[in-house]
Protein backbone atom coordinates (compact mmCIF):
# COMPACT_ATOMS: atom_id res chain seq x y z
CA UNK A 1 0.00 0.00 0.00
CA UNK A 2 1.30 3.44 -0.94
CA UNK A 3 -0.15 6.69 0.53
CA UNK A 4 0.81 10.29 -0.19
CA UNK A 5 2.70 12.01 2.64
CA UNK A 6 -0.27 14.37 3.17
CA UNK A 7 -2.77 11.51 3.43
CA UNK A 8 -0.48 9.51 5.69
CA UNK A 9 0.10 12.49 8.03
CA UNK A 10 -3.59 13.37 8.10
CA UNK A 11 -4.56 9.78 8.81
CA UNK A 12 -1.99 9.56 11.60
CA UNK A 13 -3.43 12.78 13.14
CA UNK A 14 -6.92 11.33 12.97
CA UNK A 15 -5.98 7.84 14.16
CA UNK A 16 -7.28 8.43 17.68
CA UNK A 17 -10.73 9.36 16.40
CA UNK A 18 -10.87 6.63 13.75
CA UNK A 19 -9.73 3.53 15.63
CA UNK A 20 -12.79 1.56 14.50
CA UNK A 21 -11.21 1.04 11.01
CA UNK A 22 -7.43 0.61 11.47
CA UNK A 23 -5.06 0.05 8.59
CA UNK A 24 -3.58 -3.46 8.49
CA UNK A 25 -0.12 -2.43 7.35
CA UNK A 26 1.23 -5.63 8.87
CA UNK A 27 -0.50 -7.65 6.12
CA UNK A 28 1.85 -6.02 3.62
CA UNK A 29 5.07 -6.46 5.55
CA UNK A 30 4.56 -9.89 7.06
CA UNK A 31 6.22 -12.51 4.83
CA UNK A 32 3.93 -14.99 3.14
CA UNK A 33 4.78 -18.43 4.51
CA UNK A 34 4.97 -21.07 1.80
CA UNK A 35 5.63 -24.80 2.17
CA UNK A 36 6.95 -26.95 -0.66
CA UNK A 37 6.77 -30.71 -0.20
CA UNK A 38 9.44 -32.30 -2.38
CA UNK A 39 12.93 -31.15 -3.34
CA UNK A 40 13.02 -32.68 -6.81
CA UNK A 41 12.84 -30.80 -10.09
CA UNK A 42 9.34 -29.44 -9.49
CA UNK A 43 9.83 -28.36 -5.88
CA UNK A 44 13.29 -26.88 -6.38
CA UNK A 45 12.12 -24.95 -9.43
CA UNK A 46 9.06 -23.68 -7.56
CA UNK A 47 11.27 -22.36 -4.74
CA UNK A 48 13.70 -20.78 -7.21
CA UNK A 49 11.13 -18.97 -9.32
CA UNK A 50 9.02 -18.00 -6.31
CA UNK A 51 12.01 -16.07 -5.01
CA UNK A 52 12.54 -14.40 -8.39
CA UNK A 53 8.92 -13.47 -9.08
CA UNK A 54 8.27 -12.35 -5.50
CA UNK A 55 11.40 -10.20 -5.50
CA UNK A 56 10.28 -8.49 -8.71
CA UNK A 57 6.85 -7.85 -7.16
CA UNK A 58 8.35 -6.66 -3.83
CA UNK A 59 6.49 -9.39 -1.95
CA UNK A 60 8.32 -10.86 1.07
CA UNK A 61 8.29 -14.65 1.27
CA UNK A 62 9.35 -17.23 3.82
CA UNK A 63 9.66 -20.56 1.99
CA UNK A 64 10.30 -23.96 3.55
CA UNK A 65 11.12 -27.03 1.45
CA UNK A 66 10.51 -30.48 2.94
CA UNK A 67 11.87 -33.78 1.60
CA UNK A 68 12.01 -37.19 3.23
CA UNK A 69 15.17 -38.06 1.31
CA UNK A 70 18.61 -37.08 2.64
CA UNK A 71 19.38 -35.27 -0.62
CA UNK A 72 18.03 -32.70 -3.06
CA UNK A 73 17.06 -33.79 -6.56
CA UNK A 74 14.25 -36.32 -6.25
CA UNK A 75 14.61 -38.79 -9.11
CA UNK A 76 17.82 -37.04 -10.14
CA UNK A 77 20.45 -38.43 -7.81
CA UNK A 78 23.89 -39.97 -7.86
CA UNK A 79 25.60 -42.82 -6.06
CA UNK A 80 29.32 -43.39 -5.62
CA UNK A 81 31.01 -46.07 -7.70
CA UNK A 82 33.14 -48.33 -5.50
CA UNK A 83 31.65 -46.31 -2.60
CA UNK A 84 34.16 -43.60 -3.51
CA UNK A 85 32.61 -40.12 -3.35
CA UNK A 86 34.99 -38.85 -6.04
CA UNK A 87 33.32 -41.20 -8.56
CA UNK A 88 29.65 -40.15 -8.79
CA UNK A 89 27.33 -41.89 -11.23
CA UNK A 90 23.77 -40.93 -12.12
CA UNK A 91 21.22 -43.35 -10.71
CA UNK A 92 18.14 -41.59 -12.02
CA UNK A 93 17.67 -38.85 -14.60
CA UNK A 94 20.90 -38.92 -16.62
CA UNK A 95 20.76 -36.29 -19.38
CA UNK A 96 18.99 -33.20 -20.60
CA UNK A 97 19.09 -31.55 -24.02
CA UNK A 98 19.74 -28.10 -25.43
CA UNK A 99 16.05 -27.18 -25.80
CA UNK A 100 15.60 -27.69 -22.04
CA UNK A 101 15.89 -23.96 -21.43
CA UNK A 102 15.24 -23.96 -17.69
CA UNK A 103 17.94 -26.54 -16.97
CA UNK A 104 20.43 -25.08 -19.45
CA UNK A 105 19.96 -21.54 -18.11
CA UNK A 106 20.23 -22.69 -14.50
CA UNK A 107 23.44 -24.59 -15.24
CA UNK A 108 24.90 -21.38 -16.68
CA UNK A 109 23.64 -19.24 -13.80
CA UNK A 110 25.19 -21.58 -11.24
CA UNK A 111 28.44 -22.00 -13.22
CA UNK A 112 28.00 -25.77 -13.45
CA UNK A 113 30.19 -27.67 -15.90
CA UNK A 114 28.52 -29.92 -18.45
CA UNK A 115 29.82 -32.87 -20.41
CA UNK A 116 28.62 -34.45 -23.64
CA UNK A 117 28.13 -38.14 -24.26
CA UNK A 118 31.13 -38.47 -26.58
CA UNK A 119 33.47 -37.42 -23.78
CA UNK A 120 32.95 -40.80 -22.11
CA UNK A 121 34.52 -42.84 -24.91
CA UNK A 122 38.13 -42.66 -23.75
CA UNK A 123 40.25 -44.10 -20.96
CA UNK A 124 42.33 -41.74 -18.85
CA UNK A 125 45.38 -42.80 -20.87
CA UNK A 126 43.70 -41.58 -24.08
CA UNK A 127 42.89 -45.00 -25.53
CA UNK A 128 39.42 -45.34 -26.98
CA UNK A 129 36.88 -47.90 -25.87
CA UNK A 130 36.38 -50.34 -28.77
CA UNK A 131 33.09 -51.04 -30.48
CA UNK A 132 30.31 -49.03 -32.13
CA UNK A 133 28.90 -46.18 -30.10
CA UNK A 134 25.34 -47.50 -30.16
CA UNK A 135 23.27 -50.37 -31.47
CA UNK A 136 19.65 -51.49 -31.43
CA UNK A 137 19.04 -55.17 -30.64
CA UNK A 138 15.72 -56.96 -31.07
CA UNK A 139 16.55 -59.95 -28.90
CA UNK A 140 17.84 -61.87 -31.89
CA UNK A 141 19.82 -59.54 -34.13
CA UNK A 142 21.48 -56.15 -34.19
CA UNK A 143 19.14 -54.17 -36.46
CA UNK A 144 21.12 -50.90 -36.49
CA UNK A 145 24.50 -49.56 -35.37
CA UNK A 146 25.60 -45.93 -35.13
CA UNK A 147 28.78 -43.99 -34.44
CA UNK A 148 27.61 -40.45 -35.14
CA UNK A 149 28.33 -38.41 -38.24
CA UNK A 150 27.25 -38.37 -41.86
CA UNK A 151 27.85 -42.07 -42.41
CA UNK A 152 25.07 -42.86 -39.95
CA UNK A 153 22.71 -40.57 -41.86
CA UNK A 154 23.60 -42.38 -45.08
CA UNK A 155 22.87 -45.74 -43.44
CA UNK A 156 19.54 -44.49 -42.15
CA UNK A 157 18.58 -43.17 -45.59
CA UNK A 158 19.62 -46.41 -47.27
CA UNK A 159 17.61 -48.55 -44.83
CA UNK A 160 14.57 -46.39 -44.10
CA UNK A 161 14.37 -43.89 -46.95
CA UNK A 162 12.86 -40.51 -46.06
CA UNK A 163 11.07 -41.83 -42.96
CA UNK A 164 13.72 -40.55 -40.48
CA UNK A 165 13.52 -37.08 -42.04
CA UNK A 166 9.72 -37.04 -41.88
CA UNK A 167 9.86 -38.23 -38.27
CA UNK A 168 12.33 -35.48 -37.41
CA UNK A 169 10.08 -32.85 -39.00
CA UNK A 170 7.07 -34.18 -37.10
CA UNK A 171 9.03 -34.13 -33.84
CA UNK A 172 10.09 -30.50 -34.38
CA UNK A 173 6.50 -29.53 -35.14
CA UNK A 174 5.28 -31.13 -31.90
CA UNK A 175 8.10 -29.70 -29.80
CA UNK A 176 7.39 -26.27 -31.29
CA UNK A 177 3.83 -26.52 -29.99
CA UNK A 178 5.06 -27.56 -26.57
CA UNK A 179 7.48 -24.63 -26.36
CA UNK A 180 4.50 -22.26 -26.43
CA UNK A 181 3.89 -23.22 -22.80
CA UNK A 182 6.99 -21.24 -21.76
CA UNK A 183 5.69 -17.81 -22.75
CA UNK A 184 2.65 -15.55 -22.69
CA UNK A 185 -0.15 -15.75 -23.54
CA UNK A 186 -0.23 -19.39 -22.39
CA UNK A 187 2.20 -18.99 -19.50
CA UNK A 188 1.30 -19.22 -16.70
CA UNK A 189 -1.41 -21.82 -17.26
CA UNK A 190 -4.04 -22.57 -14.62
CA UNK A 191 -5.12 -25.69 -16.51
CA UNK A 192 -2.66 -28.07 -18.16
CA UNK A 193 -5.52 -29.66 -20.09
CA UNK A 194 -6.59 -26.29 -21.50
CA UNK A 195 -2.99 -25.35 -22.30
CA UNK A 196 -2.58 -28.64 -24.17
CA UNK A 197 -5.81 -27.94 -26.04
CA UNK A 198 -4.70 -24.41 -26.94
CA UNK A 199 -1.41 -25.66 -28.38
CA UNK A 200 -2.99 -28.51 -30.31
CA UNK A 201 -1.21 -31.14 -28.20
CA UNK A 202 -4.32 -32.97 -26.98
CA UNK A 203 -4.55 -34.55 -30.42
CA UNK A 204 -1.01 -35.84 -29.87
CA UNK A 205 -1.59 -37.22 -26.36
CA UNK A 206 -4.87 -38.81 -27.45
CA UNK A 207 -3.08 -41.29 -29.73
CA UNK A 208 -0.37 -43.85 -29.17
CA UNK A 209 2.98 -43.06 -30.70
CA UNK A 210 2.35 -45.73 -33.31
CA UNK A 211 -1.05 -44.28 -34.23
CA UNK A 212 0.22 -40.70 -34.30
CA UNK A 213 3.05 -41.54 -36.67
CA UNK A 214 0.72 -43.50 -38.93
CA UNK A 215 -1.79 -40.62 -38.93
CA UNK A 216 1.05 -38.43 -40.18
CA UNK A 217 2.05 -40.82 -42.95
CA UNK A 218 5.02 -42.42 -41.17
CA UNK A 219 4.99 -46.20 -41.51
CA UNK A 220 7.46 -49.02 -41.98
CA UNK A 221 10.16 -50.53 -39.74
CA UNK A 222 11.69 -47.22 -38.60
CA UNK A 223 9.03 -46.76 -35.93
CA UNK A 224 9.48 -50.23 -34.48
CA UNK A 225 13.25 -50.38 -34.78
CA UNK A 226 14.32 -46.83 -33.90
CA UNK A 227 11.53 -44.79 -32.33
CA UNK A 228 10.44 -47.72 -30.17
CA UNK A 229 14.03 -48.29 -29.04
CA UNK A 230 13.99 -44.68 -27.85
CA UNK A 231 10.67 -44.98 -26.00
CA UNK A 232 11.94 -48.13 -24.30
CA UNK A 233 15.22 -46.65 -23.05
CA UNK A 234 13.53 -43.43 -21.91
CA UNK A 235 10.23 -44.74 -20.55
CA UNK A 236 10.35 -48.57 -20.58
CA UNK A 237 7.30 -48.58 -22.87
CA UNK A 238 6.52 -49.68 -26.38
CA UNK A 239 5.39 -47.42 -29.21
CA UNK A 240 1.96 -49.04 -29.37
CA UNK A 241 1.14 -47.97 -25.79
CA UNK A 242 2.97 -44.73 -25.03
CA UNK A 243 1.17 -41.56 -26.13
CA UNK A 244 2.33 -39.64 -29.18
CA UNK A 245 3.68 -36.59 -27.35
CA UNK A 246 6.05 -38.61 -25.20
CA UNK A 247 7.12 -40.62 -28.25
CA UNK A 248 8.06 -37.41 -30.08
CA UNK A 249 9.90 -36.09 -27.01
CA UNK A 250 12.04 -39.24 -27.09
CA UNK A 251 13.32 -38.22 -30.52
CA UNK A 252 14.43 -34.73 -29.39
CA UNK A 253 18.01 -35.66 -28.52
CA UNK A 254 20.10 -32.84 -30.00
CA UNK A 255 22.73 -31.45 -27.66
CA UNK A 256 22.42 -34.12 -24.97
CA UNK A 257 24.45 -33.20 -21.90
CA UNK A 258 24.85 -33.84 -18.19
CA UNK A 259 26.19 -31.89 -15.23
CA UNK A 260 29.60 -33.03 -14.06
CA UNK A 261 29.14 -34.55 -10.64
CA UNK A 262 25.40 -35.03 -11.08
CA UNK A 263 22.35 -33.25 -12.46
CA UNK A 264 21.06 -32.85 -8.89
CA UNK A 265 23.44 -29.88 -8.63
CA UNK A 266 21.00 -27.83 -10.70
CA UNK A 267 18.22 -28.37 -8.17
CA UNK A 268 20.55 -27.89 -5.23
CA UNK A 269 21.58 -24.58 -6.78
CA UNK A 270 17.94 -23.58 -7.22
CA UNK A 271 17.09 -24.14 -3.57
CA UNK A 272 20.23 -22.40 -2.33
CA UNK A 273 19.62 -19.44 -4.63
CA UNK A 274 16.01 -19.17 -3.44
CA UNK A 275 17.01 -18.72 0.19
CA UNK A 276 14.41 -21.30 1.23
CA UNK A 277 14.69 -23.20 4.50
CA UNK A 278 15.52 -26.80 3.61
CA UNK A 279 14.33 -29.66 5.81
CA UNK A 280 15.75 -32.95 4.49
CA UNK A 281 14.96 -36.37 5.97
CA UNK A 282 11.68 -34.83 7.06
CA UNK A 283 8.36 -36.46 6.28
CA UNK A 284 5.18 -34.40 6.07
CA UNK A 285 2.31 -36.33 7.61
CA UNK A 286 -0.58 -34.20 6.41
CA UNK A 287 -1.85 -30.90 5.08
CA UNK A 288 -4.66 -29.67 7.34
CA UNK A 289 -6.93 -26.76 6.30
CA UNK A 290 -7.20 -24.00 8.90
CA UNK A 291 -9.62 -21.68 7.14
CA UNK A 292 -9.01 -18.53 5.09
CA UNK A 293 -6.78 -20.50 2.70
CA UNK A 294 -4.20 -21.39 5.34
CA UNK A 295 -2.85 -24.85 6.10
CA UNK A 296 -1.11 -26.53 9.00
CA UNK A 297 1.56 -29.09 8.16
CA UNK A 298 2.64 -31.70 10.67
CA UNK A 299 6.03 -33.24 10.03
CA UNK A 300 8.56 -35.54 11.64
CA UNK A 301 12.19 -36.44 11.18
CA UNK A 302 12.71 -39.76 9.42
CA UNK A 303 14.80 -41.17 12.29
CA UNK A 304 12.11 -40.26 14.82
CA UNK A 305 14.25 -37.70 16.65
CA UNK A 306 11.77 -34.87 16.36
CA UNK A 307 8.47 -33.62 15.02
CA UNK A 308 6.52 -30.41 14.73
CA UNK A 309 3.78 -28.48 13.01
CA UNK A 310 3.68 -25.13 11.26
CA UNK A 311 1.09 -22.83 9.74
CA UNK A 312 1.48 -21.83 6.08
CA UNK A 313 -0.31 -19.38 3.82
CA UNK A 314 0.17 -21.61 0.76
CA UNK A 315 1.41 -25.13 0.05
CA UNK A 316 2.96 -26.76 -3.02
CA UNK A 317 2.88 -30.55 -3.26
CA UNK A 318 5.82 -31.24 -5.56
CA UNK A 319 5.72 -35.04 -5.54
CA UNK A 320 3.26 -37.62 -6.87
CA UNK A 321 0.34 -37.57 -4.44
CA UNK A 322 -0.05 -41.35 -4.51
CA UNK A 323 3.46 -41.81 -3.09
CA UNK A 324 3.36 -38.93 -0.60
CA UNK A 325 1.79 -40.90 2.29
CA UNK A 326 -0.16 -37.81 3.31
CA UNK A 327 -2.95 -38.53 5.78
CA UNK A 328 -4.69 -35.34 4.68
CA UNK A 329 -4.35 -33.33 1.48
CA UNK A 330 -6.35 -30.37 2.72
CA UNK A 331 -9.10 -30.63 0.10
CA UNK A 332 -12.12 -32.86 -0.46
CA UNK A 333 -11.39 -36.26 -1.97
CA UNK A 334 -13.00 -35.34 -5.29
CA UNK A 335 -10.19 -32.83 -5.77
CA UNK A 336 -7.43 -35.35 -5.07
CA UNK A 337 -5.14 -36.19 -8.00
CA UNK A 338 -6.02 -39.47 -9.68
CA UNK A 339 -3.81 -42.45 -8.96
CA UNK A 340 -1.99 -43.51 -12.12
CA UNK A 341 0.26 -46.52 -12.73
CA UNK A 342 4.00 -45.89 -12.57
CA UNK A 343 6.76 -48.00 -14.09
CA UNK A 344 8.67 -50.08 -11.56
CA UNK A 345 12.11 -49.84 -13.09
CA UNK A 346 15.13 -51.82 -11.94
CA UNK A 347 18.39 -49.92 -12.34
CA UNK A 348 21.61 -51.91 -12.01
CA UNK A 349 24.98 -50.18 -11.87
CA UNK A 350 28.15 -52.22 -11.86
CA UNK A 351 31.83 -52.12 -12.73
CA UNK A 352 33.88 -54.79 -14.43
CA UNK A 353 37.20 -55.20 -16.22
CA UNK A 354 35.25 -56.94 -19.01
CA UNK A 355 33.64 -55.45 -22.08
CA UNK A 356 30.22 -56.71 -23.11
CA UNK A 357 30.32 -60.09 -24.80
CA UNK A 358 29.54 -59.89 -28.54
CA UNK A 359 28.28 -63.46 -28.44
CA UNK A 360 25.52 -62.45 -26.02
CA UNK A 361 24.08 -60.39 -28.88
CA UNK A 362 24.66 -63.10 -31.51
CA UNK A 363 27.63 -61.20 -32.95
CA UNK A 364 30.89 -62.78 -34.14
CA UNK A 365 33.25 -63.33 -31.22
CA UNK A 366 36.03 -61.30 -32.87
CA UNK A 367 33.92 -58.13 -33.19
CA UNK A 368 33.61 -55.81 -30.18
CA UNK A 369 30.10 -55.33 -28.85
CA UNK A 370 28.50 -51.88 -29.06
CA UNK A 371 28.99 -49.64 -26.05
CA UNK A 372 25.28 -48.81 -25.71
CA UNK A 373 22.59 -51.36 -26.48
CA UNK A 374 19.03 -50.17 -26.95
CA UNK A 375 16.33 -52.76 -27.53
CA UNK A 376 13.19 -53.21 -29.55
CA UNK A 377 10.95 -56.15 -30.38
CA UNK A 378 11.59 -58.47 -33.32
CA UNK A 379 9.28 -58.23 -36.29
CA UNK A 380 6.14 -60.22 -35.59
CA UNK A 381 6.38 -60.18 -31.79
CA UNK A 382 3.31 -58.41 -30.40
CA UNK A 383 4.00 -55.41 -28.18
CA UNK A 384 2.65 -55.66 -24.65
CA UNK A 385 2.23 -53.20 -21.83
CA UNK A 386 3.52 -53.25 -18.28
CA UNK A 387 6.45 -55.43 -17.30
CA UNK A 388 5.62 -57.86 -20.10
CA UNK A 389 6.39 -55.08 -22.56
CA UNK A 390 10.10 -55.85 -22.29
CA UNK A 391 9.52 -58.83 -24.59
CA UNK A 392 12.16 -61.24 -25.81
CA UNK A 393 15.19 -58.94 -25.31
CA UNK A 394 14.68 -59.21 -21.54
CA UNK A 395 15.90 -55.68 -20.77
CA UNK A 396 15.35 -52.13 -22.01
CA UNK A 397 18.91 -50.90 -22.33
CA UNK A 398 22.52 -51.53 -21.36
CA UNK A 399 24.99 -48.65 -21.37
CA UNK A 400 28.72 -48.60 -20.93
CA UNK A 401 28.66 -45.23 -19.18
CA UNK A 402 32.39 -44.61 -19.16
CA UNK A 403 35.78 -46.20 -18.62
CA UNK A 404 36.81 -45.95 -14.99
CA UNK A 405 39.85 -46.67 -12.83
CA UNK A 406 39.22 -48.95 -9.87
CA UNK A 407 40.57 -46.96 -6.89
CA UNK A 408 41.31 -50.17 -5.02
CA UNK A 409 43.44 -51.81 -7.72
CA UNK A 410 44.34 -48.89 -10.05
CA UNK A 411 43.20 -51.09 -12.94
CA UNK A 412 41.16 -49.91 -15.93
CA UNK A 413 37.54 -51.05 -15.76
CA UNK A 414 34.14 -50.13 -17.20
CA UNK A 415 31.07 -48.66 -15.54
CA UNK A 416 27.71 -50.03 -16.75
CA UNK A 417 24.03 -49.23 -16.27
CA UNK A 418 21.14 -51.58 -17.04
CA UNK A 419 17.43 -50.70 -17.21
CA UNK A 420 15.17 -53.73 -16.84
CA UNK A 421 11.77 -54.78 -15.44
CA UNK A 422 13.42 -57.28 -13.07
CA UNK A 423 16.78 -57.37 -11.33
CA UNK A 424 19.34 -59.25 -13.49
CA UNK A 425 20.83 -62.18 -11.60
CA UNK A 426 24.46 -63.29 -11.48
CA UNK A 427 24.07 -65.95 -14.14
CA UNK A 428 22.63 -63.44 -16.60
CA UNK A 429 25.36 -60.89 -15.83
CA UNK A 430 28.03 -63.54 -16.31
CA UNK A 431 26.65 -64.35 -19.77
CA UNK A 432 26.47 -60.65 -20.62
CA UNK A 433 30.18 -60.29 -19.85
CA UNK A 434 31.21 -63.60 -21.39
CA UNK A 435 32.32 -65.00 -18.04
CA UNK A 436 32.15 -68.78 -17.99
CA UNK A 437 31.46 -69.18 -14.28
CA UNK A 438 28.95 -66.97 -12.51
CA UNK A 439 30.83 -64.59 -10.22
CA UNK A 440 29.44 -65.27 -6.78
CA UNK A 441 26.89 -67.84 -7.92
CA UNK A 442 23.15 -67.90 -7.43
CA UNK A 443 21.16 -64.70 -7.33
CA UNK A 444 23.09 -62.92 -4.60
CA UNK A 445 24.82 -59.59 -5.14
CA UNK A 446 27.94 -60.38 -7.13
CA UNK A 447 31.45 -59.21 -6.38
CA UNK A 448 34.98 -60.33 -7.04
CA UNK A 449 37.29 -60.10 -9.98
CA UNK A 450 34.62 -60.10 -12.71
CA UNK A 451 32.14 -57.69 -11.16
CA UNK A 452 34.02 -55.47 -8.76
CA UNK A 453 31.14 -53.28 -7.56
CA UNK A 454 27.37 -53.41 -7.97
CA UNK A 455 24.45 -51.24 -6.92
CA UNK A 456 20.75 -51.98 -7.43
CA UNK A 457 17.81 -49.60 -7.20
CA UNK A 458 14.09 -49.97 -7.89
CA UNK A 459 12.36 -46.73 -8.95
CA UNK A 460 8.78 -45.71 -9.51
CA UNK A 461 10.50 -43.87 -12.29
CA UNK A 462 7.73 -42.34 -14.44
CA UNK A 463 4.10 -43.09 -15.27
CA UNK A 464 2.94 -45.47 -17.93
CA UNK A 465 2.25 -42.76 -20.47
CA UNK A 466 -0.97 -44.14 -21.89
CA UNK A 467 -2.99 -41.91 -24.24
CA UNK A 468 -5.20 -39.42 -22.40
CA UNK A 469 -6.86 -36.05 -22.95
CA UNK A 470 -7.17 -34.71 -19.39
CA UNK A 471 -4.40 -33.81 -16.96
CA UNK A 472 -4.23 -32.72 -13.35
CA UNK A 473 -4.53 -28.99 -12.82
CA UNK A 474 -1.73 -27.21 -10.95
CA UNK A 475 -4.25 -25.80 -8.44
CA UNK A 476 -6.00 -28.31 -6.17
CA UNK A 477 -7.71 -25.78 -3.91
CA UNK A 478 -7.32 -22.33 -2.45
CA UNK A 479 -3.58 -21.70 -2.02
CA UNK A 480 -2.84 -25.41 -2.60
CA UNK A 481 -0.77 -26.28 -5.68
CA UNK A 482 0.46 -29.46 -7.38
CA UNK A 483 3.33 -30.00 -9.82
CA UNK A 484 3.21 -33.73 -10.57
CA UNK A 485 0.30 -33.52 -12.98
CA UNK A 486 3.02 -32.84 -15.53
CA UNK A 487 4.30 -36.41 -15.19
CA UNK A 488 1.50 -37.94 -17.28
CA UNK A 489 1.92 -35.23 -19.93
CA UNK A 490 5.70 -35.26 -20.33
CA UNK A 491 7.86 -36.78 -17.61
CA UNK A 492 11.31 -35.16 -17.66
CA UNK A 493 13.44 -33.01 -15.36
CA UNK A 494 12.76 -30.02 -17.60
CA UNK A 495 8.99 -30.37 -17.74
CA UNK A 496 8.73 -30.84 -13.98
CA UNK A 497 10.89 -27.74 -13.58
CA UNK A 498 8.53 -25.94 -15.97
CA UNK A 499 5.55 -26.88 -13.83
CA UNK A 500 7.39 -25.66 -10.75
CA UNK A 501 8.01 -22.36 -12.51
CA UNK A 502 4.38 -22.22 -13.62
CA UNK A 503 3.09 -22.79 -10.09
CA UNK A 504 5.46 -20.13 -8.76
CA UNK A 505 4.09 -17.58 -11.23
CA UNK A 506 0.47 -18.51 -10.44
CA UNK A 507 1.17 -18.07 -6.72
CA UNK A 508 2.87 -14.70 -7.04
CA UNK A 509 0.20 -13.44 -9.44
CA UNK A 510 -2.40 -14.37 -6.84
CA UNK A 511 -0.44 -12.60 -4.10
CA UNK A 512 -0.18 -9.49 -6.28
CA UNK A 513 -3.94 -9.54 -6.92
CA UNK A 514 -4.62 -9.98 -3.23
CA UNK A 515 -2.27 -7.12 -2.38
CA UNK A 516 -3.84 -4.86 -5.02
CA UNK A 517 -7.35 -5.64 -3.77
CA UNK A 518 -6.29 -4.89 -0.21
CA UNK A 519 -4.76 -1.59 -1.31
CA UNK A 520 -7.97 -0.67 -3.13
CA UNK A 521 -10.15 -1.49 -0.13
CA UNK A 522 -7.90 0.36 2.29
CA UNK A 523 -7.70 3.34 -0.05
CA UNK A 524 -11.48 3.63 0.05
CA UNK A 525 -11.46 3.28 3.86
CA UNK A 526 -8.81 6.00 4.21
CA UNK A 527 -10.69 8.41 1.95
CA UNK A 528 -13.98 7.82 3.81
CA UNK A 529 -12.44 8.39 7.25
CA UNK A 530 -10.61 11.56 6.21
CA UNK A 531 -13.78 12.97 4.58
CA UNK A 532 -15.91 12.19 7.63
CA UNK A 533 -13.33 13.72 9.95
CA UNK A 534 -13.18 17.02 8.04
CA UNK A 535 -16.99 17.11 7.84
CA UNK A 536 -17.16 16.93 11.61
CA UNK A 537 -14.86 19.92 12.08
Amino acid sequence: MKLSSFTAATFAWLSGAQQQVPLQADDHTRPTNIAIIGAGAGGSSAAYFLSKYAHNASIPLNTTVFDRNPYVGGRSTTVSAYNDTTLPVELGASIFVEINHILVDAAKDFNLSTSGLAENDFHVDGSKVPGPQLAIWDGENIVLTANGGWFDFAKLFWKYGWTPVRTQKLMKKVIGKFMQLYDAPLFPFASLTQAAQDTGLLAVTASTGEQYMRENGITGPFGREVVQASTRVNYAQNLGYIHGLEAMVCMATDGAMAIEGGNWKIFDGMIKSSGAHLKLETKVGGIWPQGHGKYALNYSHIDGTGSGSQLFDAVVLAAPYQYSDLKSLGVASEHHPDEIPYVELHVTLFTSPHLLSPEFFNMPADKPAPRVILTTLPDGEPARKGKEGVGSPGFFSISLLRPIVNPNTSQKEYLYKIFSPEAPDSEWLAALLGVKDSPGGGKEIVSGRDITWIYRKVWNSYPYEYPRVTFEDPNLGKNLYYTSGMDSFISTMETNALMGKNVARLMVDELVRKDSNQDSIEGIMVQKNVTDAFAAV
